[in-house]
Formats: C-alpha cells, sequence, structure tokens
C-alpha cells in the first residue's frame, strides 16, 4: 500500500495537489482513499462535484456519537476514490490538530483499510505544522512518504524548510520520509532553478511540476479536478505523470 501525506504552507495548493493525484491514481485503476485533515473539510470537494462528506469532527458534535458505519463519513467521488474530511474543533474553540487524532482513532475502529482495502492512501494535511496531531499522518502506520508542496516564493519556500527540518528530527521514530518536491507554480522569477536547488539542498528532488494554468480553476469552477475535467492539458498530464513515477516506487519498494 502507497501512503502518502502531503504537506505545504496553507494556501499553496495542497489540496488541489492531493486530489488530482488520488484522481490520476484512480485512472490507473487504483483503489484510492482521500484523507483530508484540515478543519476546512475542502480537500476532496473537487473530487465529489463540489459536495464534500459530512466531516468526522461536525458529525459528531451535530448527533452528539461517534458515527458507527464509514459511510456515515465518507463519500465515493471521481474514479471511486474514496472521500473522508476530519473537519475540526468550533472556530476559536478546540485544537485541530485533536481533531486529526480523534478521526485517526475513529477510522481504526471503523476498519478504514480492512474494508476498503486501498492500494493507496493520501493525507492532505493542514499548513506547515508538523507537531501534535499535525504529525499524526506520517507516524508508523499511517504514511511512508512526505510529500512537500511549494512554490518559489520565499514563504513557501522557508514553510517547505521547516517541514523538511520537522520531518527529519522524526526519522528515528520510524515516521515516513521525505519523498520529494512538488512545484506548484507561481510564475515568480527563476522559480525552477530556486526550488531545484532547495531541494538539493535537501537532498531530495522534484517530483512534478504543475504549470500554473486556468485549467485547475477552470476545472475547480465545475467542482472537478483537471485530471477530470482536462486529462490532456499540461496540467493534467503533469498530475498523470506524478502518479505513473509514484506508482513505479511502490513498485520497486
Amino acid at each position: 500500500m502507497l501512503k502518502i501525506a502531503i504537506y505545504g504552507k496553507g494556501g499553496i495548493g495542497k489540496s488541489t495537489v492531493t486530489s488530482n493525484l488520488a484522481a490520476a491514481f484512480a485512472m490507473q485503476g487504483r483503489k484510492v482513499v482521500q484523507i483530508g485533515c484540515d478543519p476546512k473539510a475542502d480537500s476532496t470537494i473537487n473530487l465529489l462535484d463540489g459536495h464534500p462528506p459530512v466531516p468526522v469532527m461536525n458529525f459528531i458534535r451535530d448527533y452528539d456519537r461517534e458515527p458507527e458505519s464509514l459511510e456515515e463519513i465518507s463519500r465515493t467521488g471521481f474514479g471511486g476514490v474514496v472521500c473522508i474530511e476530519a473537519g475540526g474543533p468550533t472556530p476559536g474553540l478546540g485544537c485541530a490538530g485533536r481533531g486529526i487524532l480523534t478521526t485517526f482513532s475513529l477510522l481504526e475502529e471503523l476498519r478504514l483499510f480492512e474494508l476498503c482495502k486501498p492500494d493507496v492512501v493520501l493525507y492532505d494535511v493542514l499548513g506547515d505544522v508538523v507537531c501534535g496531531g499535525f504529525a499524526a499522518p506520517i507516524r508508523e502506520g499511517y504514511a511512508n512518504h512526505v510529500i512537500i508542496v511549494t512554490s518559489g516564493e520565499k514563504m513557501a519556500l522557508y514553510a517547505a524548510n521547516n517541514i523538511c527540518q520537522a520531518v527529519q528530527n522524526f526519522a528515528d521514530r520510524g515516521y515516513a520520509s521525505v519523498r520529494g518536491i512538488v512545484l506548484n507554480r507561481r510564475n515568480v522569477p527563476a522559480e525552477r532553478e530556486k526550488v531545484q536547488a532547495f531541494a538539493v539542498s535537501h537532498a531530495t528532488q522534484i517530483l512534478a511540476d504543475i504549470p500554473r494554468s486556468d485549467d485547475i480553476s477552470n476545472c475547480e469552477e465545475h467542482g472537478q479536478t483537471v485530471v477530470q475535467g482536462a486529462p490532456d492539458s499540461p496540467a493534467g498530464l503533469a498530475f498523470r505523470e506524478l502518479a505513473d513515477t509514484l506508482r513505479e516506487d511502490s513498485r520497486n519498494g
């Protein structure tokens, strides 16, 4: 099973990358589970025609009980991708990281992996915080790889550096390791060169170079990933090639 946690600066496009990667894996015929680990609960919306599942934490608050089946907190999206959103606490109250821990515990009780038998599990993780509950996706038994999404912008690279350092600090605990970088372009000067230099400095590589494209935003307006709505566009092809690269990893590993 290929299990990947996707991190990066808030607003850098992690959910876009994660959902398009999920769609690309699904087009290969692979069984995919995507888990959104963000209180905004919008990770899977473009796999579901704009209609995300009830977030786990919202379900618990609204019904004053824990879910008794996966069907209560999941929806099946494009290509059969099983979509789950952790959600978070009431704004201003509680800890979002604790919401992730609660969700993961419930998914274990509901036997998510045993029942769905996924080939690929993707975790879309909030911002650049890699501590507490936000580190849960990279703990042993969850993800085995970390992918960092960045542009060539200074603050995006700053966040990427923090994530790399945090993952390195967890290395002796058997946690996931950094597999590589996804460059999600913002068309800043010398962008590829800046991100390549960052990757080299952290002994990793650029796995994919996603062009800044109207195709992505146009598809998202219709509640779709670009892999679904424009699979042969430059952006669609870039995500499909990323899935091919990671598929080869799983075969060789």
